[in-house]
């Protein structure tokens, strides 16, 4: 349909009718449907008469090709020639915005929230588009309190039913378990992905037992699991250490329900394995993988062979990942840290690592003078640092200074500091979290 497009566009051209304005806007809607960007920004470009539907359609178009931050761009034109933007603008520009999948290097949920809120200051009502766009943004940034309004919001307007299951997956990554249960019971009609997101809601939040029986529950009710029902239950598996649950539903998947497993349920069989300390298991499930490898494989092996200090398939596995995924520092810190249980100082060195004790923060004095008054109640209430965590060549004294200005700690503090008692405190990692924090965590 792009050639017809085209022929339309130049026939266009010849009659003079490129210079209305409908046409100019249709024009820069088909190009950017078609993944032309180019071409649409040249017609918007060239129009004589441009309005907020031509802007909002470049905006469109760019999100349609992935170009996130040309998307942005265009908004600030807007402001620049005093265009308010309106719905339209808002609903195009949260895609960009919210996707968080590892393609997309320009995910801002913080941004996203922002807009939302700018949409409310200036009178623009939201519609179902513009909250499937942001509540996922909540779910990233633990915004529960938003995440209730907007739920609140929906329900009194009516608006589409796959809003609920966004409220769920939003309730789900604020660590509200008894809020998504409670949004997924009160859905009339329950499909393969409304059980499947509920089971991932346990998964998520560390409930594997209770994400195993709602997968059973699901295939009790007639609905037999599909590819990603699968990956939601054995990943649910892994988190929560429940080996022969997730042997049990592999052996399922392939046996019953003759599922091809792909890269997906390998990552987690290999995760699960890796977790129990069956570090040679799960090298050898890799090495008889149909398919290449990839940095979702290698990535738990090499974080159970920190846990478990098996040196040769650390070795293995960080070598895979360098080649595959060189830019992702995390790696690099295993690697170190495999190094440094070994006593290995001089490879320790050749590695590149973060240094976690930053004091760049604004409350940074107050910061670390509460840090140490806590850590001296936990030790009161017989908190004894696990040292092994410490992963560098230096004095026991010295080790447990550095444990304790880990980020996670130091991100507790801040959270204790800033919030009224008893108000829940959620961290969010990019890394696992180390023994000693995890220890410490339960303790606080």
């Amino acid at each position: 349909m792009f050639w017809v497009g085209l022929q339309i566009h130049g026939a266009a051209v010849k009659v003079g009718l490129d210079s209305n304005l409908f046409i100019g806007n249709r024009l820069v809607s088909m190009y950017g449907k078609c993944g032309c960007s180019v071409e649409a920004r040249q017609v918007l470009d060239e129009m004589p008469n441009r309005d907020v539907v031509s802007w909002n359609l470049m905006v469109a178009g760019y999100v349609q090709s992935g170009r996130f931050d040309d998307a942005l761009e265009v908004c600030r034109e807007m402001e620049s020639l005093r265009l308010k933007p309106d719905t339209g603008t808002m609903a195009s520009l949260l895609p960009a915005v919210t996707d968080t999948s590892s393609e997309n290097v320009y995910a801002m949920p913080t941004e996203a929230v922002d807009l939302y809120s700018q949409m409310d200051m200036q009178g623009i009502e939201p519609d179902a588009i513009s909250f499937a766009s942001v509540l996922p943004a909540c779910g990233d940034l633990s915004a529960l309190l938003l995440g209730r309004q907007i739920h609140q919001y929906v329900q009194r307007k009516k608006l589409r039913p796959n809003l609920l299951l966004e409220n769920a997956l939003m309730y789900a990554k604020c660590g509200s378990l008894a809020e998504a249960r409670a949004v997924f019971d009160g859905r009339q009609f329950r499909d393969i992905v409304s059980w499947t997101s509920m089971i991932s809601a346990y998964g998520m939040g560390g409930k594997g037992c209770d994400a195993v029986a709602l997968f059973s529950k699901m295939q009790y009710s007639g609905l037999c699991p599909d590819s990603i029902a699968f990956v939601s239950v054995l990943s649910a598996c892994s988190y929560s250490g429940l080996l022969e649950e997730g042997r049990y539903n592999f052996k399922l998947m392939t046996g019953r329900y003759k599922i091809i497993p792909r890269i997906e349920h390998f990552a987690c069989l290999v995760d699960l394995l890796g977790r129990a300390g069956k570090v040679e298991e799960a090298y050898s499930i890799i090495r008889q993988m149909p398919m290449e490898p990839n940095e979702r494989v290698w990535g738990p092996l090499l974080g159970a062979c920190r846990v478990y200090s098996n040196m040769d398939i650390g070795l293995l596995a960080a070598d895979h990942l360098f080649r595959l995924a060189r830019e992702q520092s995390g790696y690099y810190v295993l690697l170190s840290n495999i190094y440094a249980k070994a006593g290995r100082w001089d490879d320790v060195m050749t590695v590149y690592t973060f240094l976690a004790g930053h004091q760049l923060h604004a409350q940074s004095k107050k910061i670390y003078e509460e840090l140490d008054v806590l850590v001296g109640k936990m030790k009161e209430a017989g908190y004894v640092p696990e040292t092994d965590s410490a992963l560098h060549d230096m004095e026991e004294e010295d080790k447990e200074y550095h444990l304790a200005i880990h980020n996670e700690k130091l991100a507790i503090v801040f959270a204790i500091l800033n919030t009224k008692p008893g108000t829940p405190i959620r961290v969010t990692k990019n890394l696992r979290i180390c023994g000693d924090c995890h220890i410490a965590a339960k303790l606080i």
